[in-house]
């Protein structure tokens, strides 16, 4: 049982990981080559799509990993997983603190409502969002050391 919740919490991790790799450096990058509007557009829907699934993830990905620890708490890597829920948890306040207000002001722009620094806005999400990801790689990678 124990194997089960081992290999589904490395498949969740692992696949918010890959999403949020994805967006900082295949999507936006793509966005950004658009056309301002199309540009903007893109972002903003991205940010109600993604908006609306994240926190959950975000949330299942950290019960999981702390789950894991708990049930695996006698084996060598417990602390490793103990690592990787905390940097998880700064994951989630980076989150809240620095990326959420951001998103919760783009995703409403349109051509005709953004304000005229909307893009030093999404330039300064881009940037706490790569800070964001090197957290979750080395959560990603201390779950995997882990649970091996």
């Amino acid at each position: 049982m124990l194997n089960a919740l081992e290999v589904f919490t490395t498949v969740v991790v692992g696949m918010l990981v890959g999403v949020e790799f994805a967006v900082a450096f295949v999507i936006n990058p793509i966005l950004r080559a658009l056309p301002d509007d199309s540009y903007q557009l893109g972002r903003a829907h991205g940010g109600r799509m993604l908006g609306a699934v994240m926190p959950f993830w975000y949330i299942g990905s950290l019960v999981l990993v702390a789950i894991c620890a708990v049930a695996g708490r006698d084996h060598v890597g417990t602390g490793l997983a103990v690592a990787s829920g905390g940097l998880l948890v700064l994951s989630v306040v980076m989150s809240v603190a620095l990326l959420v207000p951001i998103n919760n002001r783009s995703k409403t722009w349109t051509p005709e409502n953004r304000p005229a620094d909307w893009r030093e806005q999404s330039d300064r999400w881009d940037r706490y969002h790569y800070g964001r990801v090197a957290v979750l790689v080395a959560a990603f990678a201390l779950l995997v050391a882990a649970l091996v």
